[in-house]
């Protein structure tokens, strides 16, 4: 019986673990690198251990340590989440040669399928050799780990050495493996999973089906289940395929088999032998606690013979700190607020006041909903979205909101092309027209020492600011009368420090208006306006050399170009510098056709967003 658990993870994930262990009445354990020292998951743990350093490779990376905190805070067993360690069978080996108990399956299971190439061996599905122009599209992909990382397709052979490249030194960052593959890329397809749960006595449960088709970076943005649309016979053939890769393994505990499905058939991808992130959708549907099944599992628990029914529909937005309209750009900074109303599920590593930081994902929070249908459960969870406010970094919601709204996805139709072919209406910029207004009112309301307005006529206040993060910029006018605070067009109601009420054309809306430094966050019942007040006269600006190439996140520059150098002509297009910030790689790649004039980037540099990487000098070499 295990007393103590400690979870090999951080963040959401670590959380979601000790609440079924409270639940339970297991004692908790944490571990933390530096940069976690404060985190909302060690907040949460009855004993935290320290991991000296920040980076992922000297911290939750090092199996020898974990093994070492466990044992120092006492701990009976281990969990390892659903990241980093999770799919190592040396760390679950050392687990077990160390004493501990083990939550998850056994190593041999998890060395036979946590490798792509030998899982896909298993399940009689051969990778391509030699790539020709006929194969193409392909799919480079690391043979370890997950979460898109060393993932690349190719539609042009001559690009195909280069992401070969590029995919190794990712995977190799990211794993500590460098071993990648290449496979067929199928267009069109939707990307199902089927969710298994065994145990040591025969029995392995097929739970159900997910979709996870809407994916940025072949990371997945929005899941569901069940995966609407599929007929009865390829959900068979799903599930059939899943117990067949849990039986030719002895698998035991939860576990992923993951298919694209096209033309009406599914083509065997891989199997993630951990929980995967998505769980709650699956858990929501046939009402378990899937980490609570794990530690019975482990505990020698016989699973019935039949698993329970699966009712309704649930399912689950991945709420991350990134800018959608600038490449899905990581962001960083003190999470202010972060409330989401309405019947939903929200597990999440953050609160109010933690700080997002760069060594580690930039995912916030899951919000998931359940209903007895799927409009249903779409309405619910895009309402309660669109109603939440997430104050500080720059976040996908309003993409999340109009993804779940969109005709193709709301008609079911969607595959793993949805984001290719609508990001840019997706995140088109719509920020309330009102909002600036909102936003000047309030904050002459604020400022005035007795909090009320003067009798007399005035002259138009002025007041500029700047929509985030799309950078609009907005004049504001607006007078003091007899009567109050007045503005062209609206009919001003009500004016607080932090609520102003306006009517427009008839209609009543009420602003919530919450500052933090300079940043303003405007509220409304149809989603936030976050802005930036302006000086009136613009401040002079440092200049740039035309062609600079700036950091557009903080981060790591985690290679440069082979043998590039000052002097040497580039072309448009070329990849120049490789940042990486949290669990995401970037390229930096040269504008225009020109001569690299400059070159600032060093493998290993920590910089800033903004920071100057390297200089282009456009115009074709003579």
């Amino acid at each position: 019986m295990i007393t103590s658990l400690l979870v090999a993870n951080r963040g959401e994930i670590a959380c979601r673990v000790f609440r079924t262990c409270r639940e339970l009445g297991i004692a908790t354990v944490a571990v933390y690198s530096d940069a976690d020292a404060d985190a909302l998951h060690v907040r949460e743990a009855d004993t935290a251990v320290r991991l000296p350093g920040s980076a992922p490779s000297d911290t939750y990376l090092r199996g020898d340590l974990v093994v070492k905190a466990a044992q120092a805070a006492g701990a009976d067993a281990i969990h390892p989440g659903y990241g980093f360690l999770s799919e190592n069978a040396g760390f679950a080996r050392a687990v077990l040669d160390a004493g501990l108990g083990w939550i998850g399956p056994p190593p041999e299971a998890i060395e036979a399928m946590a490798s792509k190439t030998r899982a896909k061996e298993l399940m009689g599905v051969e990778p391509l050799g030699d790539v020709t122009e006929a194969d193409l599209p392909v799919l480079v992909k690391a043979a370890a780990g997950g979460g898109g990382r060393g993932m690349r397709v190719v539609r042009e052979l001559a690009r195909l050495e280069e992401e070969l490249a590029a995919a190794r030194a990712e995977a190799a960052s990211a794993f500590g493996d460098g071993e990648v593959f290449v496979e067929p890329y199928v267009e069109g397809g939707r990307h199902v999973e089927v969710q298994i749960m065994a145990d040591a006595h025969g029995t392995v449960w097929p739970l159900g089906t997910r979709d996870c088709s809407l994916q940025r970076r072949h990371q997945k943005v929005i899941e569901e289940s069940p995966a609407p649309g599929l007929p009865p016979e390829l959900v068979g053939e799903l599930h059939a395929q899943a117990v067949r890769a849990a039986r030719v393994t002895d698998y035991r505990g939860a576990g992923t088999v993951e298919f694209l499905v096209a033309g009406g058939r599914a083509h065997f991808l891989e199997m993630n032998t951990r929980l995967q992130v998505e769980h709650p959708v699956t858990e929501a549907v046939f009402g378990l606690d899937l980490v609570a099944l794990q530690i019975q599992v482990a505990e020698g628990v016989a699973l019935e013979k039949e698993p329970p029914t699966a009712h309704g529909h649930a399912v689950e937005a991945r709420l991350y700190a990134e800018d959608p309209a600038a490449d899905w750009a990581p962001q960083t900074g003190t999470l202010h607020r972060v409330d989401v109303p309405g019947a939903v599920r929200l597990d999440t590593g953050y609160t109010a006041g933690d700080t997002v930081g760069v060594h580690y994902d930039a995912m916030l929070a899951k919000v998931v909903a359940y209903a007895p249908t799927r409009p249903e459960a779409l309405r619910k969870l895009a309402g309660a979205l669109e109603r939440a406010a997430v104050h500080g970094p720059v976040t996908n919601r309003d993409l999340l909101v109009r993804s779940l709204r969109h005709p193709e996805f709301t008609a079911a139709r969607m595959d793993t092309g949805f984001y290719d072919r609508h990001a840019a209406s997706l995140t088109a910029a719509a920020p309330d027209p009102h909002a600036p207004l909102a936003a000047a009112l309030a904050d002459a309301h604020g400022r005035s020492r007795f909090g009320g307005w003067r009798n007399l006529s005035s002259q138009p206040h002025v007041k500029r600011y700047r929509t985030e993060p799309d950078g609009t910029e907005h004049e504001v006018r607006y007078h003091h009368t007899r009567q109050g605070p007045a503005a062209d067009g609206v009919t001003v109601i009500s004016v607080s420090a932090g609520l102003v009420v306006l009517e427009v054309e008839g209609v009543r809306r009420r602003f919530t208006v919450d500052r933090y430094g300079e940043r303003v966050h405007v509220g409304t019942p149809e989603g936030d306006t976050a802005l930036t007040p302006l000086p009136l006269l613009p401040e002079p600006t440092t200049r740039r050399a035309p062609g600079s190439l700036l950091a557009p996140m903080p981060g790591t520059v985690v290679r440069v170009a082979a043998g590039l150098t000052e002097g040497q002509q580039v072309t448009a297009g070329q990849p120049l510098v490789w940042l990486e910030a949290m669990k995401m790689e970037h390229r930096i790649c040269a504008p225009a056709p020109g001569t690299l004039t400059a070159l600032h980037a060093e493998p290993g540099r920590q910089v800033e967003v903004g920071a100057l990487l390297a200089v282009v000098q456009e115009g074709e070499s003579s």
